[in-house]
């Protein structure tokens, strides 16, 4: 904004130096200029603030001096909201054999209005521009063109009106209509082998992908689509062939253009060169800048397309890529980066030249044709070297592999030699304890035969054992039904003293020894009516993961043994558990938590706080334990 302040103001401080239309340098055409492109004080301008001044009143004299030269190299409608009225003069020293025209370059520019003299004093006005529909244009060509309809000895003075929402270039020129055509099928060419060598790249790296199904590759494609996308919307190739009728889509095409070229970018370079892998943080870097383009490409698209004019801020993405590619080469030492770098570099250089063609600096030594299409030639020479990238990597990746499959060659050759020592080896073993066992089935066919000799002797006193083992066999079924008698008068006395008095921990044991005795007396307690699942009913089970747990054959449920009992959750050696309901039965639940500490050797409080549950559930059931004798204590161990 600062700058367009500063423009305005030398322009009026000119003002007051030109005063009269003498200070105008006019432009002398003869049938030997082909082409002249108008600059500088070849151009006078006048700044219409009001949009409503009509060609009659800019052409009145009173106009005339308000007319002031051109400061820039090209002019500039700086006040956006402004139209803007340009005049050249022209002088012919000869009648022109041949017809002429007037052309625009900037593509961009919404309307342009000529007033060009018919030759009989008057003016015919001519209209273009990037508002109007393409077919509506007099010639059907990508820039603006008006024809020169007199072209007499004499001095004519041909007026501009320009006004657009976006800065543009004012670039008046001067061409015959043979260099016209010349310049344009030449323009075209070139045009055509530009975006058919982006078709050839594009087609070339979608039959890599394919084959190689390498996703560098199809965002490499869609990059370099990005880049022709952004070439035709600035060169007016693609108003002129997609959307000649709509008009309005060129003031999107090349904002929707670069948000796909710089994204496309981004992504290409994290894939190429495998930034998360060797930088972490450029990658981070890469994804926040990703997100913040996308905001402001949303905000550009459904708020305000205005702000689609800043194409400089796509020189943060360019740049984080190219700085991106630098520090991998030079830090990582990752060898296809090289080419990344070199085709990068080609792109600034094109940015930069552009920059100095369009401020007007340097033209005769740049040449306005390298000027005006350095860009394309950076793009094209960007794509290059990132293909010669790509085939790198894919050098390297072979590279490896090779290297690998040699790799794997040579330890299946010592493979196979250690195998032959291995059997080599195993042969001259296998003789020799071939000789061995030889020797040995020897030895053994003279000690079988004394062997024989001995049997006969066994025989005869296995006789007299199989004797004695009858006798034997008789005496230990006499003893097995006496311990039978034994064990099953231990069990009886046991249960009626657990019955009849107030066992000890240690006495208490003998019958609830383990885990298992006591898991076993839960389960056949709970499932002594018979298994029905929890869950389903079923009544089939299966063993579960732990002793006496049981699992239902059709739900798969696994119940423990300590599931619907006064145990389940126990955090308590289930013995003593189980003679801490039986000693709370045995007392009616009078004895305190410190006796129960004290014999069971447990902390008083996890004594308490089990004596607590017992006793509740003992007053709960007070009808059912009523005149069950000592036995009793074991309808508490069931929930119901």
């Amino acid at each position: 904004m600062l700058k367009s302040y500063l423009k305005i103001f030398l322009l009026i401080t000119f003002s007051f130096f030109y005063e009269n239309t003498s200070a105008q340098r006019p432009v002398v055409i003869a049938d030997s200029v082909k082409e002249h492109i108008f600059k500088n004080d070849e151009i006078v301008c006048f700044e219409d603030s009001t949009n409503e001044l009509t060609f009659e009143t800019v052409r009145s004299e009173a106009f005339q001096n308000k007319f002031i030269p051109n400061i820039d190299f090209y002019p500039k409608n700086y006040n956006r909201s402004s139209a803007y009225w340009y005049r050249v003069k022209v002088v012919y020293n000869q009648n022109l054999k041949s017809g002429a025209l007037i052309e625009f370059f900037d593509q961009i520019t919404d309307h342009i209005e000529a007033y060009l003299p018919d030759g009989k004093g008057g003016y015919i006005k001519s209209a273009a521009g990037a508002d109007l529909n393409f077919v509506n244009r007099l010639y059907q060509h990508k820039n603006f063109e008006f024809t020169i309809n007199d072209t007499k000895v004499g001095e004519q003075y041909y007026y501009f009106r320009v006004k657009s929402k976006d800065l543009v270039n004012v670039i008046i020129v001067y061409r015959s209509i043979d260099r016209f055509i010349g310049y344009a099928l030449s323009e075209y060419l070139t045009f055509g082998f530009f975006y058919g060598m982006i078709v050839i790249f594009s087609f070339h790296n979608l039959l890599m992908y394919i084959a190689v199904k390498r996703r560098q590759y199809l965002f490499y494609i869609l990059y370099i689509l990005s880049v022709g996308f952004y070439e035709m919307s600035t060169d007016g190739i693609a108003f002129q062939y997609l959307w000649p009728n709509h008009p309005v889509w060129n003031e999107y095409a090349y904002g929707i253009a670069l948000f796909f070229l710089g994204s496309f970018g981004l992504i290409f370079t994290k894939e190429l060169l495998h930034v998360k892998l060797k930088a972490p943080n450029l990658d981070k870097a890469i994804n926040v800048l990703l997100v913040v383009r996308l905001i402001f490409f949303l905000v550009c698209l459904f708020y305000n397309n205005d702000w689609f004019k800043y194409k400089f801020l796509e020189f943060i993405p360019l740049s984080l890529c190219f700085f991106t590619g630098i520090y991998i080469w030079w830090k990582k030492q990752y060898g296809p980066a090289r080419f990344f770098v070199l085709g990068y570099f080609c792109l600034y250089i094109g940015f930069i030249i552009k920059i100095v063609h369009i401020l007007g600096w340097s033209r005769m030594m740049i040449g306005n044709v390298l000027g005006y299409y350095s860009l394309s030639f950076g793009f094209l020479l960007e794509m290059l070297f990132l293909s010669f990238a790509i085939g790198d990597q894919v050098r390297l990746l072979k590279k490896k592999k090779e290297n690998a499959r040699k790799q794997i060659i040579r330890q299946m050759q010592v493979n196979a030699e250690l195998k032959d020592k291995v059997n080599r080896e195993l042969e001259t073993k296998v003789a020799e304890r071939t000789k061995e066992v030889q020797q040995k089935s020897e030895e053994l066919q003279q000690k079988n035969i004394t062997i024989e000799d001995q049997n006969e002797e066994l025989l005869s006193i296995n006789a007299l054992l199989e004797q004695q083992a009858e006798e034997i066999s008789r005496m230990n079924i006499l003893l097995e039904k006496d311990n039978i008698t034994l064990k099953t008068n231990i069990e009886k006395v046991t249960n009626a003293r657990i019955n009849a008095t107030d066992l000890d921990f240690e006495e208490f044991s003998q019958k609830y020894p383990d885990r298992d005795s006591c898991y076993k007396f839960l389960a056949d307690m709970k499932w002594e009516n018979g298994y029905s699942c929890v869950k389903c009913h079923n009544l089939t089970y299966c063993n579960g993961k732990v002793p006496f747990n049981r699992r239902c054959t059709k739900c798969a449920y696994e119940e423990s043994v300590l599931q619907r009992t006064i145990f389940e959750n126990n955090r308590i050696p289930i013995n003593k558990a189980f003679y801490l309901v039986y000693l709370m039965y045995n007392h009616k639940g009078a004895i305190s938590s410190h006796k129960l500490s004290e014999k069971l050797g447990i902390r008083q409080s996890t004594c308490w706080t089990y004596a607590s549950k017992v006793k509740k559930i003992m007053e709960e059931r007070k009808k059912d334990i009523k005149g069950s004798g000592k036995s009793g204590w074991s309808k508490l161990v069931l929930e119901k």
